[in-house]
């Protein structure tokens, strides 16, 4: 007997639906033997993950304020995924949104600047973010470059660009050799939405991109055509759709949110630049539109989710020494598993008789 994979006749939505149920599922009973090789309870460390942080305002705030960022960004991936073309650096345009959107709160530092300076610190970084997208995107259209390998080598191109800012010309000279800038002024920084908590402008932004996005995909001829050129590439050429400015169009707002995303996070709840500010919410994001269902409702559920991963990775290493390295492992075997529940929606898993099973099938 042999397990075989065998190709659906049509896709399955109840699979589709259920997909990242199960996936979740899956991804706990693992953590729950990873917390028993470990030597913790893992009753007690599900609990301090999953539910504690649902019981403290405080929480609460920072799940929202963790959430931000992870949405917005795969809101942006989701459009180029949706279209067939994967966008895998959105690390390095929230970077490189972030260092773009920082100069000019650096240059304006003590001088008593307007009210101007974080719209133009919030253009910049989308600006930047857009235009480091489209590196990989034009070496894929005039090139037939892999926008995988140049969209990920340029987060590393970022990340030791802000890395040299922020230990050479910007490093604040009051700040003890550390690698930072100064604390930006209060015009550079987004405002409080709460008193006493850290939950920031910058989520009413995520809440309003994730609206557009479905305006976008679900009323708008534009949303129609990054679907079917994703969906079905031949059809849409024959309906005279250029999938090319396509590619272009869907890295440009991938990266021009991961960017807004970015410099946000940075006149937000930072406060400063400094290297390691991310803990790597380009790539968390890739989880989130998937786990979404590429969808934007999806999407903001499913940062919410993620969001709460952080929070209680954090409270774990607190109050029961978890390495917080395990939420990282976590996040990944979460990929893993939507990815491979993700299979299920075109093949069903079928036991047949060695004889039985045909030349060249899975």
């Amino acid at each position: 007997m042999q397990l075989v994979l065998e190709k659906r006749a049509e896709r399955s939505n109840t699979i589709a639906l259920v997909s990242p149920l199960i996936a979740i599922g899956m991804t706990i009973v693992t953590m729950v033997i990873l917390f028993a090789i470990l030597g913790k309870n893992p009753a007690l460390a599900l609990w301090v993950y999953f539910i504690d942080p649902l019981t403290d305002s405080y929480s609460l705030q920072e799940i929202a304020v963790k959430a931000t960022p992870l949405v917005m960004i795969a809101i942006g991936l989701s459009l180029c995924y949706l279209a067939n073309v994967w966008n895998i650096g959105a690390e390095g345009q929230f970077l490189i949104g972030a260092v773009a959107g920082s100069w000019i709160a650096v240059k304006t530092q003590g001088t008593d600047a307007g009210p101007w300076v974080l719209p133009a610190m919030l253009v910049m970084g989308a600006a930047a973010g857009a235009l480091y997208a489209l590196i990989p995107a034009i070496c894929k259209v005039k090139f037939g470059a892999s926008e995988i390998l140049t969209s990920l080598m340029l987060v590393y191109v970022a990340d030791l660009f802000l890395d040299y800012l922020v230990r050479g010309p910007w490093r604040d000279p009051n700040g003890f050799n550390f690698p930072t800038t100064a604390e930006f002024d209060p015009v550079a920084t987004v405002p409080l939405l709460v008193d006493g908590g850290r939950l920031h402008l910058g989520a009413i932004f995520a809440v309003l991109v994730v609206g557009a996005a479905a305006i976008l995909l679900g009323r708008m001829i534009k949303g129609f055509e990054i679907r079917v050129v994703g969906a079905a590439p031949r059809a849409a050429r024959f309906g005279g759709f250029n999938s090319k400015q396509l590619i272009l169009l869907t890295f440009a707002i991938s990266g021009a949110l991961a960017g807004l995303a970015g410099i946000i996070e940075v006149a937000g709840p930072v406060g400063h630049l400094q290297p390691g500010f991310s803990p790597g919410y380009g790539f968390t994001a890739i989880i989130v539109a998937f786990l979404g269902r590429l969808n934007p409702v999806g999407i903001l559920i499913a940062g919410l989710f993620l969001a709460l991963t952080f929070i209680g990775g954090e409270q774990a290493q607190i109050a029961m020494k978890i390495p917080l390295d395990v939420t990282k492992v976590f996040q990944g075997i979460l990929l893993f598993y939507v990815l491979a529940c993700d299979s299920l929606i075109l093949y069903r898993i079928r036991l047949v008789s060695t004889s039985q099973v045909p030349s060249g099938t899975a």
